[in-house]
């Protein structure tokens, strides 16, 4: 076992870069690591008893010791009893105020403020930050807090939260943010009363983490039409949860599939849970077939381009657009993905066009079946891709963490051997990807920085 009770500053500097030489097909398995997406808001849940908690699955990514950085600061005592299995217990919160080393390192810090104040009465939390996709506000989190009868007072850089009880309340959210429903599960499940959280988000990680508050105790219902409702508990039990494998990464070795015209079998990967990602693929002339362990992903059929809009659960994820416009790159005609989730996530296309060659044309229109929020706003939120493009080799810098498993991608399928920087915001998210592709036939190395 290994017991750590101090935190480590968060990486900000690349530990390597990568080196890969494409267009070899991708063959063999790998599996699916613990989502992302699930586990670090399970590590904030555990911060809602003082009894010890025991999460399985737990990928060894460099968000999850950020988070786990974050908990001992405020007193938890974190035991990994095997490598992707960890014990965190906080019997007593010896620290309420996150320092500001964490202000902007990514937005977990947030989704600690209600457990914090059903623990100790008050916390001061650094703003958040994370991948340049967008703004990504929380006025959906600090108004939902506040008709729970939370005190908000704002501060450069942070934001103070104090309360004597939260209590239940009603509250609509304006858009089914995944952010802003997970921190009303966190503050309602210790509230007073019942709290219904209308046009909630819905996506498998959030039930997930539903899944695992009720084996602690808590009482929530997930009703028709995008409602939760949370009739609170004086007290929280410990609990032992594996977390949901990690649905983006399943989904980024499927394109890797499809793109090197190879066949990966994704062990641990759920059909349920990338239902409009597999007729997407299948529209594209991608294929699967359920396995005994997971899935296996292929080309079917020569590709074809399509039309791909995102959305909110069980819409397309707007983290499986980054690797699907690379694929379409190598798709016949003109597909066009229309990015309805955040304003800026294209960003990435840049260094696609102008160093490998992609054809990436991006428009301030919305090209989708409806106009979006972004309608007539002038951000590039929706890209007409056109194919079959070969791509060429070259330096690449990696802009956020899912453009990073795009970048990869493309240098994948393109001819001749690509450098690329910047991964530590790959590594972010993703569980020893080097090894993974290796496993796979990838050509990659890595080099140090």
């Amino acid at each position: 076992m290994n017991k750590s009770t101090s935190q480590e500053r968060p990486m900000a500097v690349d530990r390597h870069t990568y080196r890969i030489t494409g267009g070899v097909p991708l063959r063999g398995a790998v599996d699916a690591s613990g989502a992302k997406n699930a586990v670090t808001k399970q590590l904030v849940a555990t911060l809602l008893t003082d009894e010890p908690c025991v999460l399985h699955g737990v990928p060894r990514i460099l968000e999850v010791d950020i988070v786990l950085g974050m908990l001992a600061e405020l007193g938890t005592e974190v035991t990994w009893l095997g490598e992707h299995s960890v014990r965190v217990h906080t019997p007593k919160v010896t620290n309420t105020a996150l320092s500001s080393m964490y202000s902007g390192v990514n937005r977990i810090p947030i989704l600690m403020m209600g457990p914090l104040l059903h623990r100790s009465g008050e916390t001061v939390v650094p703003l958040p930050g994370g991948c340049t996709i967008g703004k990504r506000p929380i006025d959906f989190h600090l108004a939902g807090l506040a008709q729970m009868g939370a005190d908000i007072v704002d501060n450069p850089g942070s934001v103070k939260v104090s309360t004597t009880r939260l209590s239940g309340a009603h509250v609509t959210l304006p858009f089914p943010s995944v952010g802003a429903t997970e921190n009303l599960l966190l503050a309602a499940v210790r509230a007073r009363g019942t709290t219904v959280i209308s046009n909630a988000a819905v996506e498998p990680e959030i039930v997930d983490l539903i899944l695992m508050l009720q084996k602690m105790g808590a009482l929530i219902t997930i009703d028709i039409d995008r409602t939760l409702i949370v009739t609170g508990v004086a007290e929280l039990d410990g609990v032992e949860h594996h977390t949901v494998a990690d649905r983006i990464e399943i989904a980024s070795f499927a394109a890797a599939a499809v793109a090197t015209d190879g066949r990966i079998e994704v062990r641990g990967a759920r059909q349920d849970h990338l239902i409009t990602f597999l007729n997407a693929l299948r529209h594209i002339g991608g294929g699967f077939k359920e396995t005994e362990h997971g899935l296996e992903f292929f080309r079917a059929r020569p590709l074809s381009a399509t039309d791909i809009e995102t959305g909110v659960h069980p819409g397309f994820m707007t983290d499986w657009q980054q690797p699907m416009t690379v694929l379409l790159t190598q798709a016949a005609g003109t597909s066009v993905v229309h990015e309805t989730i955040y304003e800026d996530r294209f960003g990435y296309a840049q260094q696609l066009s102008q160093s490998m060659g992609a054809t990436i044309e991006l428009t301030t229109q919305c090209l989708g079946a409806t106009a979006c929020r972004w309608h007539r706003r002038d951000f590039l939120h929706t890209a007409k891709i056109t194919g079959v493009t070969p791509l060429k080799a070259a330096d690449l810098v990696i802009p956020d963490l899912r453009a990073g498993f795009g970048y990869v991608l493309a240098a994948l399928v393109a001819e001749g051997t690509s450098t690329i920087s910047g991964t530590r915001y790959l590594e972010r998210g993703y569980e020893q990807p080097v090894a993974k592709l290796a496993a796979v036939g990838a050509q990659i190395i890595t080099e140090p920085v």
